[in-house]
């Protein structure tokens, strides 16, 4: 797989997963995550960590519980449990952020097909020269593009 199959495959599974988690089972919108603390519960409390919170989809009036948890460990009991801190991060990446790193991906791999073109035919009688334009010069693809790519897609190294 070129450099910009890998980027356009990272696109296209992120932009689907984060397509599937802009709505609710019902089907209505849930783009902006948060994370709220129940009800009681102050968030600069000093035991923060072992309160239990809620991950928070909303768009609009529209709010959905994504997941609710209690404390973590033996306290929580049976429901599902999530620490504030990765309640964070994971509204910090909510399907907002997903589309628009899918479409840095898409970017970052039509730059990598303008430098193939562009190395085709500025090197066409010098292979040599093509390769080194392409993988260590200005065509070489965004390595920071691909390192997130290979991440999303199970191929890092």
């Amino acid at each position: 797989m070129n450099p910009a199959d890998e980027l356009r495959t990272a696109a296209d599974k992120i932009r689907t997963l984060a397509t599937a988690a802009s709505t609710d089972p019902h089907g209505r919108p849930t783009t902006h995550w948060s994370v709220r603390y129940q009800p009681g519960v102050h968030p600069d409390a000093p035991a923060e960590r072992d309160q239990p919170c809620a991950l928070i989809a909303t768009d609009g009036p529209t709010e959905v519980r994504l997941l609710l948890g209690g404390a973590i460990g033996n306290r929580g009991g049976s429901r599902a449990a999530i620490y504030p801190d990765h309640g964070r991060y994971a509204a910090a990446m909510d399907p907002t952020v997903g589309l628009a790193l899918a479409d840095w991906l898409d970017q970052a791999a039509r730059y990598y097909d303008a430098g193939v073109q562009a190395a085709a035919d500025v090197f066409h009688d010098d292979p040599a020269g093509r390769d080194a334009f392409l993988t260590t010069g200005p065509g070489a693809p965004s390595e920071h593009a691909l390192a997130v790519a290979r991440q999303i897609n199970g191929s890092a190294p």
